[in-house]
């Protein structure tokens, strides 16, 4: 390994230090097999070759743009405009690194505020990070936010079971090492118990909506809960829901979080998302990641700088809110093109289309024998998704509604939740034809007969 720029001198004093004589010697504890094994690799072959064989690869993939997919859990097909990427193609947005000199990186500095302002108009909040990975480093570095806002020792999180698992599972590995305690996640107790859990230890209840089964939460009574104990309501949603319902900020929330994908990303074999964060002017200081702000150079004329940096690259990370790295610039511009190119009435057009598909697809299931739709929460509002009881293991149903019908099926929520066997989350957005709905509905029904 030339290229470690180490000395001879170096690596002698490093040996030593560690207690050995040479490198060998400081693998010598592993077996010998495992050191250098055979790796059993094929013969060469062309280019010509090489690409025939990737491509009979690749046709074993089931390609969503070709059938119905009713598969969404956080990830989520949803129409993306042809001019999100084209502009993302752009070379100079394309190739962009961190803005460090604003003199260079004027474009994507006033992306990046383009999009931090349009963030803070959809969630209702007054201030947005430049963004971050996902929804669920989104919501830890949230958790984390609010335990460092907290005062005294409120070291409590509530995060209910109805939040995404791997969020909550991110969530719960940002805790580690730490004194903070995550609870409220089991699946037994309910949004009334987790209010009356509130008290002075708590320095945040997690809530979102719609919640990973697609039910839609009153935010006002949980924010009138957390004012009355002093803690701080973090809030996780659909971007694309709020084309419909009110702002998280008007119903009282203090920092929220949302993953982003479905504002122009394409769902790329699970990413890259985006993730956001917003919250009120009053804890901006405390905010993870870098904001971007306008200001005025020495001649007077516009322009965009980092006014904010409080990750460890910019600060000393004794005093850093965050250790995150870098974010998701790219995809933060895509969003930023999307919600441009949809504006409010688009939005809210393609969040009503997602609405009432929903609503009919529910519809058509419920007519069949054997099927119960949202049996935990009749009566309670939902978008976009919705529990669908089957009495066939859904994998079963899954695999019968793709081999015979062509059709991508629901999440099976016995994966997160062993307690839920049978149970199909059920995505339906905008791009669901009627006819897609009606070929779900068919195909289940004949898979249950």
């Amino acid at each position: 390994m030339t290229y470690v720029p180490h000395t001879q001198v170096e690596r002698d004093e490093m040996l030593d230090t560690v207690g050995v004589n040479t490198l060998e010697a400081l693998f010598g504890g592993l077996p010998g097999e495992y050191l250098f094994p055979a790796l059993d690799l094929p013969s060469g072959i062309s280019e010509l070759e090489l690409e025939r064989e990737m491509r009979e690869l690749s046709a074993l993939n089931v390609a969503l743009d070709t059938r119905p997919s009713f598969l969404g859990a956080g990830t989520y097909r949803h129409f993306v405009p042809a001019i999100v990427n084209t502009v993302l193609q752009r070379g100079e947005f394309y190739t962009a690194y961190t803005p460090y000199q604003p003199e260079l990186s004027q474009g994507m500095l006033q992306a990046t505020y383009e999009y931090q302002s349009m963030i803070c108009g959809l969630l209702g909040m007054e201030v947005s990070t430049a963004s971050h990975y996902d929804g669920a480093t989104a919501l830890a570095e949230a958790v984390l936010m609010a335990l460092d806002i907290a005062p005294g020792r409120r070291r409590k999180v509530l995060c209910p079971a109805s939040v995404h698992p791997q969020y909550r599972a991110v969530v719960r590995t940002y805790l580690q090492g730490t004194d903070a305690i995550l609870t409220g996640d089991n699946p037994s107790i309910g949004m009334d118990e987790l209010v009356d859990a509130l008290d002075e230890g708590v320095a945040a209840l997690v809530v979102q909506t719609p919640n990973f089964f697609g039910g839609v939460e009153l935010l006002e009574r949980f924010a009138d809960a957390t004012q009355r104990v002093g803690a701080l309501l973090i809030t996780v949603v659909d971007p694309v829901s709020l084309g419909l319902f009110a702002s998280p900020g008007e119903l009282g929330a203090d920092i929220v979080v949302a993953d982003g994908q479905g504002l122009g990303i394409a769902q790329n074999f699970g990413g890259p998302h985006l993730g956001i964060l917003a919250t009120r002017r009053k804890h901006v200081r405390r905010l993870p990641g870098r904001l971007v702000g306008e200001t005025t150079d020495c001649n007077g004329q516009r322009g965009y700088v980092l006014t904010l940096g409080t990750r460890e690259q910019h600060i000393r990370r004794a005093r850093a809110t965050s250790n995150i790295c870098t974010n998701a610039a790219l995809s933060a511009l895509a969003a930023a093109v999307y919600l441009a190119t949809l504006g409010e009435v688009g939005l809210k057009r393609v969040a009503q289309l997602c609405y009432h598909k929903a609503h009919y697809a529910a519809d058509q299931l419920t007519a069949i024998p054997g099927v119960v739709i949202n049996p935990s929460s009749q009566g309670q509002p939902f978008f976009k998704e919705f529990v669908a009881v089957l009495p066939k293991p859904v994998r079963e149903v899954n695999h019968v509604l793709l081999e015979r019908h062509g059709i991508v099926g629901g999440y099976d929520l016995a994966r997160a939740y062993p307690s839920h066997e049978g149970h199909m989350l059920i995505a339906v957005t905008e791009t669901c034809t009627r006819e897609d709905i009606d070929r779900l509905a068919a195909g289940i029904r004949s898979t249950l007969q």
